[in-house]
């Protein structure tokens, strides 16, 4: 069963016991039925390879009263305060050891959650072309997944909660991320002179790959959207500004790439505000060759990223995240 897997690890069974006492609303989940799960899971963006092993473990899933019940609370936890900034649930990653029933758990969790988060955009207005794009990013966490372990699963459940409690939106080329500002973010920046406030709202915007080029006109479209609609569909709450957190506002790149590259001109749009303080080579080995514990000495140097990233580190240089800010 799949609760004795997780209970194996420490962190996991303590996650189990928090969700035992988690006080959610009782909610439907019951999952389509197969002859109706493969479109659902098209519209999701679910690679074709995956659906077959989805529709077969839904069998599974449902004999298993444990995971039935645990399928129960997670969706009550995406449907309680639904839209809530920062009040979704923590969904952790399942081990590979889990079984195929435990990578592919999540994805029964969103697709359960579906009516519900569709629901709620429509209360706010949201085009059902930016619901759709929005929630089919499902589709890439399966394709990093196979990507990386070889295995059909989803990877980073946790960040797909976001797209499914309402507080993500796919803009074009970008996402952008309902956010407030917290006291260490309002602290850093009053160093450089900007006067914000703790619990403002801003916008965190985010990269994901598989949408083309990082353009400058296409990330200037993407921005254009994003005004456009938080004015329109979430007119209680005023956003003033973009933050960015990424390896992508590391001011090394400057040193190895051209200066018109997209990756640098993307950089010029923020005041950068300040650069961690500890390496994070992890970050740029996830997401240009898709597998973080890839060793170094493995990477290609096929494109100017590919070449600048390894390098960099070849030469016993690091990588750093930075956070960076521009007004909307």
């Amino acid at each position: 069963m799949l609760l004795d897997a997780l209970r194996a690890d420490e962190k996991l069974a303590e996650w189990l016991k928090e969700r035992e006492g988690d006080d959610v609303p009782s909610v439907d989940t019951r999952l389509p039925p197969t002859d109706e799960l493969p479109d659902l899971l098209l519209d999701l963006a679910v690679p074709y390879e995956d659906v077959n092993e989805v529709l077969a473990l839904r069998r599974t899933l449902l004999a298993d009263e444990e995971a039935t019940r645990l399928l129960e609370r997670c969706v009550g936890g995406l449907v309680r305060d639904m839209g809530e900034v920062g009040k979704g649930p923590y969904l952790p990653g399942f081990p590979l050891d889990s079984g195929p029933l435990g990578r592919y758990f999540h994805v029964y969790v969103f697709v359960a959650a579906l009516p519900y988060v569709r629901a709620y955009h429509r209360e706010r207005g949201v085009p059902d072309e930016v619901s759709r794009r929005t929630l089919a990013d499902l589709g890439r966490g399966l394709v990093l997944h196979r990507r990386r372990y070889g295995v059909g699963g989803l990877v980073t459940p946790e960040w797909f909660a976001l797209h499914f409690h309402g507080e993500m939106y796919q803009l074009g080329r970008l996402q952008f991320q309902r956010w407030r500002l917290g006291d260490g973010d309002v602290a850093r920046f009053a160093r450089v002179g900007l006067e914000l406030r703790s619990g403002e709202p801003c916008l965190n915007l985010h990269i994901p790959d598989y949408r083309g080029p990082l353009s400058p006109e296409a990330c200037d479209r993407s921005v254009a959207l994003a005004r456009e609609f938080f004015a329109l569909h979430y007119p209680d709450e005023r956003y003033e500004s973009a933050l960015c957190h990424s390896w992508l506002l590391d001011p090394q790149l400057k040193r190895r790439l051209p200066g018109d590259s997209n990756i640098v001109r993307f950089q010029e749009r923020f005041e950068v505000v300040y650069v961690n303080s500890e390496p994070e080579d992890d970050l740029p080995i996830r997401f240009v060759f898709g597998d973080p514990e890839l060793p170094v000495d493995t990477l290609p140097r096929r494109t100017s990223v590919e070449r600048a990233v390894v390098d960099h580190l070849r030469a016993g240089g690091h990588w750093y995240a930075g956070r960076g800010w521009f007004s909307l």
